[in-house]
């Protein structure tokens, strides 16, 4: 299943800045192209396993 690149955020007030105006290439994935209806997945990375998963207060966290 191929990843769409979304549009950029507008910037706000106090938030972190897109990767572009840092000078580094980077894209956004909606999360839920990557949990497909799931609540979390296993990324493999460097040989190591690592989840993300979407809490019930609508927040992802990644773990070792």
């Amino acid at each position: 299943m191929p990843l769409h690149t979304l549009p950029p955020l507008p910037h706000r007030e106090g938030a972190a800045r897109p990767a572009s105006t840092l000078g580094q290439v980077g894209r956004e994935v909606d999360s839920g192209a990557l949990l497909k209806g799931g609540r979390e997945i296993l990324i493999r990375h460097a040989g190591q396993v690592y989840r993300l998963r979407h809490t019930r207060n609508d927040k992802l966290i990644l773990t070792k």
